[in-house]
């Protein structure tokens, strides 16, 4: 054996290495819980059934609305997509009856309804959310309980009470009656309950007021709820039809949903012209849940403290 051989040490053979375990996919809930397959395909078949029934009869009125007289829209089987477009239906609309003017109408009761219920819904939550006074829970019993009556049943006091107050047959009179809703004030109270106290202690040892802590710390914290409210104050007064009828005479006030209306009375055998009001009226809310979506979604986490 020689020297070199005595130095260095004899060489083990390299460890062979252990093929890796192939990983499956796993599909895991927010929690961390994992999902099986066939769990998450029914979700998504489920998924897909509620969006078939929500866009497909909106897609099926814009093919109406864009298809031209000789199209039958009653063809078997039926066909989505126009052979040849057309918006001359949305220009008889306007020919038909002043659909412009209407919808400035109810843009102005809705406009109005938004902003009284942005203001009154946060200003009576933070009340019942922050704010220490006897008869609290009563008043948020109130609330709920408002909740649970029909509009058709307190609708002829609410037209009395606007004859009476010389308000029928005005805007004025569309919007007061829903100015504020008990769901809205509702859903600002369960967004401020979840602030953290102990923000609004600190602002207080600073010597904040109550309005200060309203404006700077309380509402640019809950956002994603006023985007809410906005949305449902917005939707409820668009889409109103039995009130404004009741209170509305004259023609040049009527809003879109009653203006709409001729359109069935007049031209009930004309779907086109039907359809193509229905989109004029549907295209605002989609225009506003679009540009208010951002905050819509920001809703599940309001009142969490940021770091």
């Amino acid at each position: 054996m020689s020297v070199l051989e005595k130095v260095r040490p004899a060489e083990r053979p390299a460890p062979r290495r252990r093929p890796r375990p192939r990983h499956r996919l796993r599909v895991t809930d927010e929690h961390g819980r994992r999902i099986r397959v066939w769990e998450l395909a029914l979700r998504y078949l489920l998924l897909l059934a509620v969006l078939a029934l929500t866009v497909v009869p909106f897609l099926w009125q814009l093919s109406t609305s864009l298809k031209g007289p000789t199209e039958d829209i009653f063809d078997s089987p039926p066909a989505l997509l126009p052979g040849h477009p057309t918006l001359h239906n949305y220009q008889r609309v306007a020919d038909t009856i002043p659909v412009w003017d209407y919808a400035v109408n109810s843009l102005r009761v809705a406009g109005a309804n938004v902003v009284t219920n942005c203001v009154g819904s946060a200003l009576a939550g933070y009340a019942l959310a922050r704010l220490r006074y006897r008869g609290r829970r009563v008043v948020t019993l109130v609330f709920i309980l408002a909740m649970l009556v029909p509009v058709e049943g307190i609708i002829i006091a609410q037209f009395t009470t606007m004859r009476e107050l010389g308000l029928n047959n005005t805007l004025i009179g569309v919007v007061l009656p829903g100015c504020v809703g008990a769901m809205n004030v509702l859903l600002m109270r369960n967004a401020f309950l979840n602030l953290p106290y102990e923000i609004e202690e600190a602002a207080y040892v600073d010597g904040a007021n109550v309005w200060q802590r309203f404006l700077r710390i309380a509402l640019p914290s809950v956002k994603g709820t006023l985007a809410v409210v906005a949305i449902f104050a917005f939707m409820g007064a668009w889409d109103d039809f039995l009130w404004p009828l009741i209170v509305l005479s004259d023609p040049s006030k009527f809003t879109l949903t009653i203006g709409l209306n001729y359109l069935h009375g007049t031209f009930a055998n004309d779907e086109r012209l039907v359809a193509a009001g229905t989109i004029i009226a549907v295209a605002p809310l989609i225009a506003l849940f679009a540009c208010l979506q951002r905050y819509f979604f920001r809703g599940v986490g309001e009142g969490a403290v940021k770091g």
